[in-house]
């Protein structure tokens, strides 16, 4: 793994014994899931109408992931809003 400069010199205060790990406070753990909680919300129900093979295809697809199928279409709606998932050019 390739590292910058900051992340390098992290590294190395770290190996030499200049720089401790310690756990995390109570209060500093409780305002990162504060932060991060609205992140993972889902907070939008919406109904669909597919066909039904595409249907079909998505549940064995979950399935051969071993996650829920609203969990799969969730996940490829995200990636496709992030620019993750891009639509094949056809001809």
């Amino acid at each position: 793994m390739k590292y910058d400069k900051e992340e390098q010199s992290i590294l190395n205060a770290y190996e030499k014994g200049k720089i401790k790990l310690r756990s995390p406070l109570k209060k500093e753990i409780h305002n990162v899931k504060a932060i991060a909680e609205p992140t993972f919300r889902k907070n939008r129900r919406i109904t669909i109408r597919l066909y039904d093979h595409d249907y079909q295809g998505i549940q064995k697809t979950a399935m051969e992931k071993g996650i829920p199928y609203q969990t799969l279409i969730s996940g490829m709606i995200h990636q496709y809003i992030e620019g993750e998932l891009v639509e094949k050019k056809t001809g």
